[in-house]
């Protein structure tokens, strides 16, 4: 048994792992809480659209940047001192862009605001790997999937709730107490599990990461990305950063992200697996609505009601799968749900302008079912396989290939859609009726779905692949 293992046996995990829980919740939840408001605040601090989008781009942004450092910061500072600087700072964001008088105080409010939220996923694994046993950890990191997956659904229907009655700021006036709730009670049960080591500070190191990620992330949160030169060269620029720093990290004696992480098989396929899933989930849960609502013409808060069964079933699920994991192994969990999110965009592939509500609602459940089995049972065999001292360095890459993923799935998919679109209807003879433009959108979101299907198929067969490792410690 490790050190963390061995300090963690007399600790009570439960109100540990709630701690962990409520501040992660507060804070994913309020990352979601602005996507109805933009169009008033647009209105009321007088600002285009390209500038309102900084509200949720800046957000992304720092999150990027930060998570990769996080690896660092979780051998210099212990459980509760991360924990409650992250808290403190998104409480101090909270509060400032509660009262901001202005668009740019707003916007440092949630730049704020993301300095917590990004500290806090790295943290809380780390944290369940730290509490819990390798045969253990699949219900923990289940119950952290439940919470970052249902806050995002509850976020939008609950702004919506409280714009159609209060004023704005008070999407910011009802976290606080949350907020401090979440301080308080982690003063009282949150408790250091984690080894320090005090490795030596590489700055180079941290300003290629700061570059590197920064510029990625930046270029590929512009939903103008796809054909726009500034998108593509920060892309470009970023990923030359990141080379620098990969080198950087096999040069030093004590790297700021430690690659040896790669030299373990299953952790580097669940990193491939990553990737691939998180493409598909993001640009799928982004190109949804908007075929709902261009070619179904349902309203957002119809949209909403359509696809909250699917994102309700994957947070309840997720708990579930990781008991099952535990049980059952990876196989037996995993495999099953590669296969269904495989059914489920093979299913998509077909959806046309007569596509009913009730086809998309049964193939959204489906893939969120699949995917209820496979994130987190992934990255938990993924992380059992390395050593401890890894698992700063494991969480750390996780989170920040979940992060690069994702803007890489909206963005191409995006394009593509896009692509299809402009081709369709350079082709039609009336590209102007309103019947053409939504065929023209059923034709690219068709493409969409037959490259994630193709995606989904190498998904599956990598999962085959995938082993129960040996544990270690």
């Amino acid at each position: 048994m490790d050190k963390s293992l061995q300090k963690a046996s007399g600790i009570k995990r439960g109100p540990m792992l709630a701690a962990l829980l409520i501040g992660t919740f507060v804070a994913f939840l309020n990352e979601n809480l602005l996507t109805t408001v933009l169009p008033g605040l647009m209105r009321e601090f007088n600002v285009d659209a390209a500038t309102i989008q900084w509200l949720t781009t800046g957000y992304m942004l720092v999150i990027g940047i930060l998570v990769p450092v996080t690896a660092l910061l979780q051998q210099w500072f212990t459980t509760r001192q991360m924990f409650m600087s992250a808290m403190v700072l998104f409480l101090a964001g909270t509060c400032l862009s509660a009262v901001s008088p202005g668009f740019s105080i707003l916007l440092l409010g949630r730049v704020v605001q993301a300095c917590g939220t990004g500290l806090l996923v790295p943290i809380m694994m780390n944290t369940i790997l730290a509490l819990y046993p390798p045969e253990r950890r699949g219900a923990a990191m289940g119950l952290m999937g439940l919470v970052i997956m249902v806050a995002p659904v509850i976020g939008p229907a609950l702004s919506g709730l409280i714009i159609d009655t209060l004023h704005w700021r008070w999407l910011f006036y009802l976290v606080i107490p949350v907020a401090l709730f979440s301080i308080v009670y982690a003063a009282a049960y949150l408790k250091n599990v984690t080894e320090l080591s005090k490795p030596k500070v590489d700055i180079l190191s941290i300003l290629l990461s700061t570059a590197g990620f920064g510029c990625v992330t930046y270029g590929f949160s512009r939903t103008g990305a796809w054909g726009d030169p500034e998108g593509y060269g920060m892309i470009i620029i970023g990923s030359l950063f990141l080379l620098l720093l990969i080198w950087r990290q096999l040069v030093i004696k004590e790297p700021l992200i430690d690659l040896a992480v790669f030299r373990y098989p299953v952790f580097s396929l669940v990193a491939v697996l990553v990737v691939l899933l998180m493409m598909i989930l993001f640009a799928t849960t982004t190109l949804l609505p908007i075929y709902i609502q261009d070619v179904m013409h349902l309203t957002a808060f119809a949209t909403g009601l359509l696809l909250i069964p699917g994102c309700m079933l994957n947070g309840m699920m997720m708990p579930v799968a990781g008991k099952l994991f535990d049980k059952l192994g990876p196989r037996f969990v995993i495999v099953p749900g590669l296969l269904l999110i495989t059914i489920s965009l093979w299913l998509f592939t077909g959806i046309d302008t007569a596509t009913t509500q009730s086809i998309v609602m049964f193939n959204h459940i489906l893939l969120f079912l699949g995917i209820s089995l496979v994130v987190m049972p992934i990255q938990t065999i993924g992380l059992n396989q390395i050593p401890q001292h890894l698992f700063p360095h494991g969480t750390a890459i996780y989170n920040t290939f979940q992060q690069i993923a994702g803007g890489i799935g909206i963005t191409l998919f995006i394009g593509i859609m896009s692509s299809g679109a402009s081709r369709y209807l350079h082709l039609s003879p009336d590209p102007t009726a309103t019947h053409e433009k939504a065929q023209s959108l059923v034709t690219g979101l068709q493409t969409v779905f037959h490259i994630e299907f193709v995606l989904a198929i190498v998904a599956l067969i990598l999962g085959l692949f995938l082993k129960k490792p040996p544990m270690q410690h």
